[in-house]
C-alpha cells in the first residue's frame, strides 16, 4: 500500500488584495479513476479584478471534470484531453470580452500514478506563467520544467496550455510545485537544498495498511519554514509538497518469485476420480412411510396356469473385441495423461515467463526514473545503462520463443523489448541512417576502370585513394568533382597493394613483403624495399607519426619502427616494444597519435578492448563498454589532430566514434551497410568515407 503524502502550504493569502492563489489535489475515488491515479493543480491571478474571484476554482473544475470522465484513457491522454478542455474554457472567456487574466495566470498541472510493486510513479505535467516545478531526489534539486519554460500562448486559437512532460519517479521522490515569489524567496534563502535533504522517517500506525511506514518528515520541514519565519511573512504564493513513499522493506531487496508447482497424478485425477464416485455411489433416500389401511379381505378363487417352458438361448462372446477395448482404454487413459503434463509444464513456464517479465518491466521503470536526473548526475545515466543493459539481456531470450507463447505474452514481450531497445539507443548515441549518402560507386564492366574491386581506401583531404592487395591498379576520387581516375602502381610483377597511409603531401603505398612507393601530383617515386626487422616477418597493418612508419605484425606482436630521414628515405628497423613488456598478439590494426593504439583480436565481448602503448611500454587497456554489445571490431584510426577514437564493426554495420577516455561520442548504423571493408575520416574528423563493397557513402556529425 501506498502513502502518498501531500502538503500544502499557501502564504499570507490575504496580504494582496489583487493576487488570488490557490492549490487543487484530486485522489482517485473509485476503481475507474484509479486506472489514471491523482491530480494535482496549483494557480496564482495576479493584478485580479472583482469578477475574476471564481476564476481559479472554475478553471481547476473543468480540467479534474475532463481529467476523471470515464473514458478509458492513460494518465497521459487523460491530462491531454483536460487541458484541451481548458483551453477551449479559456477561450470561451476571452471571447466573451474578459480578457484581464491573460498574461497574469500561472498554472501548473501534474498527474501523478503510483506503480503497485515499489514505491515510484509516473508523472505528467505542464504549466504556463512564471510557476516552478522541480524534482527533488537523494539530496538533489533537479529543474525539471525546462522543457516548458519557453513556450509561447498562441493567440488563433487561442492555446493556453501546450506541451506536457512525461518522467519515472522513484519511493522517496519528491514534487515540489512553487509560485514565483514563493521560489524566489526559497532560492534566496537556500531553502530548496535544506528540504531535498530531509531524510524520510519511520512512524508507527495501527491500521494495517500504514503500519510501521517510512514517510517524510513533516516536522522537520515545518522546522525549516520556522527558522525564516520573517522572510515567510512577507511573500504570497502557494508551496505545493508531494512525496512517494512505501511500507517499510527490509534492508535487503530480494525478488521473491513463484515457485513452480511439484506434479502429483493423484491431484491431476481426483477431480475426475470424484466425478465418477458420485455416479457411482447409490443414492441415500429417505424411507418412504406408507399409512396402514384397513380394508375387507376379499376372497377369490385360486387360478390355475400352464407350466411355461422355456428355450436355452446361447449368448455368443467377443474376446477379441474385448481385448482392442482395452487397449483403446488404455492409449486414450496415457493421451490424458500426457495432456495433463503438458498443461501443468506449459502452465508452469507460463509463470516463469511473466515472472521474468515484472522483473524487467521493474528495471525499466528504475532505469527511466534515473533518466530524469540526466545531464545534472551523469553516474545515474550509468546506472540506467547498466539496468537496461540486464533487462536487454533477460528479454532477448523470450523474443526468441515469443512466437510460440499466446498473444498476450508475445505482445507484452514485443513491447519491453522496443523500450528497452529505444532507451538504450538513446543512451549511447546511436544513429539509425535508412538512406546515407551514396560519394562513389564502382562498376564489375571492363569499360572506364570497371573491374576494379577496392578493398582498402586512404584520404589526403582532397582526394579518396582506392587499393586492394589483389591489385597492382588503385584509384583515384576526388572529393570536389566525385571523378575517378585509374592508376597502375609500378611495383613488382604479381605484387598488389596491401597498406597505405598519408603523408604531408603524399599517399605512400607499401606492398608485401617490404615494398615502399610514394604518389604525389599523379605521378609515382622509386620503389623502395626497407630493410627486415627479424626472418620470417609479416607486417599487417602500419600507420605513421611525424613520417616515422610503424608495422605490426600480429603474429609475432611485434612493432616495427622505421624512423624517417627525409628525401623519401627511412632508417633500419627498430622493435619498438620493450623487452619487458607483453607483446601485441593477435592484434588487428594500428593506429598512432604519439601513443599506439592496437585493436587486439578478442571475440568474447565482454573483453573487447584496445590496448594503449607509449615509449615502447603498455600503458593502459580501454575497455569499450557500449550497446549493442561489440562483436568483432576490424579497424582502429586515429589521428594527432584528432581527439576521437574510431572503430569499424562490419558485422554489426556501424561505425563508432569515442573519445579517449572510451566514451561515447556516436555512433552510426545502417542496413545499406551490409559489406563494411574500410574507413577513413576527414581532416576535421567531422565526416567519415566508408568503403561498403563497391560503393562509398560519406556520413557527416
Amino acid at each position: 500500500m501506498k502513502l502518498m503524502q501531500v502538503f500544502e502550504f499557501h502564504f499570507n493569502p490575504k496580504l494582496r488584495e489583487d493576487l488570488i492563489f490557490d492549490s487543487f489535489c484530486y485522489e482517485p475515488e473509485n476503481i475507474y479513476e484509479k486506472r489514471v491515479g491523482s491530480l494535482y493543480m496549483v494557480g496564482l491571478l495576479k493584478n485580479a479584478l472583482p469578477q475574476n474571484f471564481r476564476f481559479l476554482d472554475n478553471l481547476s473544475r473543468v480540467i479534474k471534470g475532463e481529467y476523471y470522465s470515464p473514458k478509458l484513457h492513460s494518465p497521459e491522454k487523460s491530462l491531454k484531453e483536460s487541458l484541451r478542455t481548458a483551453n477551449e474554457f479559456l477561450e470561451k472567456i476571452a471571447k466573451g470580452g474578459d480578457v484581464s487574466w491573460l498574461g497574469n495566470l500561472s498554472f501548473a498541472a501534474l498527474s501523478l500514478t503510483p506503480h503497485q510493486k515499489n514505491g515510484g510513479g509516473e508523472l505528467n505535467f505542464t504549466k504556463v506563467g512564471d510557476s516552478k516545478v522541480f524534482l527533488l531526489r537523494d539530496g538533489q534539486v533537479i529543474d525539471i520544467d525546462r522543457k516548458l519554460r519557453f513556450q509561447e500562448i498562441e493567440p488563433y486559437p487561442l492555446r493556453i496550455f501546450g506541451n506536457i512532460v512525461l518522467g519515472k519517479l522513484a519511493e522517496n521522490d519528491m514534487i515540489l510545485v512553487l509560485t514565483k515569489e514563493v521560489f524566489d524567496f526559497f532560492q534566496s534563502q537556500k531553502l530548496l537544498d535544506e528540504i531535498a535533504k530531509i531524510v524520510p522517517v519511520d512512524e508507527l500506525r495501527s491500521s494495517p495498511p500504514f503500519a510501521n511506514a517510512r514517510v517524510f518528515d513533516e516536522k522537520k520541514l515545518k522546522e525549516i519554514l520556522n527558522n525564516k519565519k520573517e522572510g515567510v511573512s512577507k511573500i504570497s504564493g502557494v508551496c505545493l509538497l508531494i512525496v512517494l513513499t512505501k511500507e517499510v522493506l527490509a534492508k535487503k531487496r530480494e525478488a521473491i518469485l513463484p515457485q513452480p508447482e511439484k506434479f502429483s497424478l493423484k491431484q491431476v485425477f481426483s477431480p475426475a476420480l470424484n466425478y465418477v464416485k458420485k455416479l457411482i455411489k447409490k443414492p441415500s433416500l429417505p424411507p418412504l412411510k406408507i399409512p396402514k389401511l384397513k380394508l375387507p379381505h376379499p376372497t377369490f378363487p385360486k387360478p390355475t396356469f400352464p407350466k411355461p417352458t422355456f428355450s436355452k438361448i446361447t449368448i455368443p462372446t467377443f474376446p477379441k473385441l474385448r481385448k482392442n477395448l482395452i487397449v483403446i482404454l488404455v492409449l486414450i487413459f496415457f493421451l490424458a495423461l500426457g495432456s495433463f503434463i503438458f498443461q501443468k509444464e506449459k502452465g508452469r513456464q507460463l509463470k516463469e515467463y511473466q515472472a521474468t517479465l515484472n522483473q524487467i518491466q521493474e528495471k525499466i521503470e528504475l532505469a527511466e526514473s534515473f533518466l530524469i536526473l540526466g545531464e545534472t548526475k551523469p553516474e545515474a545515466q550509468q546506472e540506467a545503462n547498466l539496468l537496461l543493459k540486464e533487462a536487454w539481456e533477460e528479454i532477448s531470450p523470450l523474443t526468441k520463443i515469443a512466437s510460440t507463447l499466446p498473444q498476450d505474452f508475445s505482445e507484452q514481450i514485443s513491447a519491453l523489448e522496443n523500450k528497452v531497445s529505444q532507451n538504450l539507443y538513446q543512451l549511447n548515441k546511436l544513429v539509425e541512417i535508412a538512406e546515407p549518402e551514396l560519394l562513389f560507386e564502382f562498376t564489375l564492366h571492363q569499360k572506364n576502370g570497371g573491374g576494379f574491386v577496392p578493398q582498402k581506401m586512404v584520404s589526403d583531404g582532397e582526394n579518396l585513394y582506392f587499393f586492394s592487395p589483389y591489385s597492382q591498379n588503385i584509384a583515384v576520387g576526388s572529393l570536389q568533382t566525385k571523378d575517378k581516375k585509374f592508376y597502375s602502381v609500378p611495383l613488382d610483377k604479381g605484387s598488389g597493394v596491401n597498406l597505405a597511409v598519408s603523408l604531408a603531401d603524399s599517399i605512400l603505398f607499401f606492398s608485401k613483403p617490404n615494398q615502399l612507393i610514394n604518389f604525389k601530383d599523379g605521378q609515382f617515386g622509386q620503389t623502395i624495399y626497407l630493410g627486415e626487422p627479424y626472418p620470417d616477418f609479416n607486417f599487417d597493418d602500419f600507420s605513421s607519426y611525424k613520417s616515422n612508419l610503424y608495422f605490426l605484425d600480429k603474429k609475432s606482436g611485434e612493432i616495427t619502427k622505421y624512423p624517417h630521414l627525409g628525401n623519401f628515405e627511412w632508417d633500419s628497423p627498430q622493435l619498438w616494444l620493450n623487452l619487458q613488456t607483453k607483446k601485441a598478439i593477435g592484434g588487428k590494426s594500428i593506429a598512432v597519435d604519439g601513443s599506439i593504439w592496437v585493436l587486439n583480436k578478442d571475440y568474447n565481448p565482454s573483453a573487447t578492448h584496445i590496448s594503449r602503448y607509449y615509449a615502447g611500454k603498455y600503458q593502459e587497456t580501454l575497455k569499450i563498454d557500449l550497446f549493442p554489445e561489440p562483436k568483432d571490431f576490424s579497424k582502429i584510426f586515429i589521428s594527432p589532430t584528432l581527439s576521437y577514437l574510431y572503430l569499424l564493426e562490419p558485422g554489426q554495420s556501424r561505425i563508432i566514434i569515442l573519445n579517449k577516455s572510451g566514451q561515447i561520442i556516436k555512433q552510426f548504423r545502417s542496413e545499406k551497410f551490409d559489406n563494411l571493408l574500410d574507413f577513413t575520416p576527414s581532416e576535421d574528423g567531422k565526416t567519415i568515407y566508408l568503403l561498403n563493397g563497391l560503393k562509398v557513402y560519406r556520413i557527416t556529425f
